[in-house]
């Protein structure tokens, strides 16, 4: 359990809080409008209506005393960039800020910032890769040239083993897991796996990889 500091509460901060909500951790939300916090209420430890630029009430909070802050402030970066600003000459000891463009995330990594979230980036990327592809089910991506992807067993993989088919060698790619439908997600895969066709690999490899390999 993780004690975290909310600041920003609108449509993706409220999801942020429900998230850390349902992960057991315990969360101060903080944003100027009355009507968000008190919708924050039953997802969080406790909360403040406060002005986050205000260097006075930040300090009352005890920034240095939670383990992480988010900054979820989407509609003003200039009070983005002072909170963020601010929680680490405060003595925050890890800060993410919300970003809505590059040129915002240069200036908050600047000025305090550790990492930077693009929500709305982050979804537009997962949104055209996931639904122009027919064999992809989901996609993470863990920097500019690596993904994690849920796809689906390659025809001429049926019947065959994760071994004779020497996936890593060949293709560059890990095997991580295998889903099926109503059953909990399978990491034990062994050179003995055999696939079938009603199942879905979990993969991890580079980009350029994971498209050479199942054709995407």
């Amino acid at each position: 359990m993780k004690s975290v500091l909310l600041i920003g509460l609108g449509r993706f901060g409220q999801h942020v809080a429900r998230k850390l909500h349902e992960l057991d951790h315990q969360v101060m939300a903080v944003d100027t409008n009355e009507e968000r916090v008190e919708a924050t209420l039953p997802y969080v430890t406790n909360a403040q209506i406060g002005d986050s630029t205000n260097e006075d009430f930040l300090m009352s909070l005890g920034v240095g005393n939670f383990d992480l802050c988010i900054v979820a402030i989407g509609d003003d970066f200039q009070s983005s960039l002072e909170t963020t600003s601010l929680l680490k000459e405060l003595g925050a000891k890890l800060v993410v800020s919300r970003a809505a463009r590059d040129v915002h995330a240069k200036f908050l990594l600047r000025n305090g910032a550790d990492h930077i979230v693009y929500p709305t980036k982050q979804v537009a990327q997962w949104t055209a890769i996931r639904y122009t592809s027919d064999h992809i089910f989901n996609y993470v991506e863990l920097d500019e040239d690596n993904a994690i992807v849920e796809v689906s067993v390659p025809d001429e993989w049926v019947g065959k083993t994760v071994g004779n088919l020497d996936i890593r060698r060949r293709s560059g790619v890990n095997v991580l897991g295998i889903k099926r439908e109503g059953r909990p997600l399978d990491i034990a895969v062994s050179s003995n796996t055999v696939l079938t066709r009603d199942e879905n690999l979990l993969v991890m490899g580079s980009n350029k990889a994971i498209q050479k390999c199942f054709h995407i």
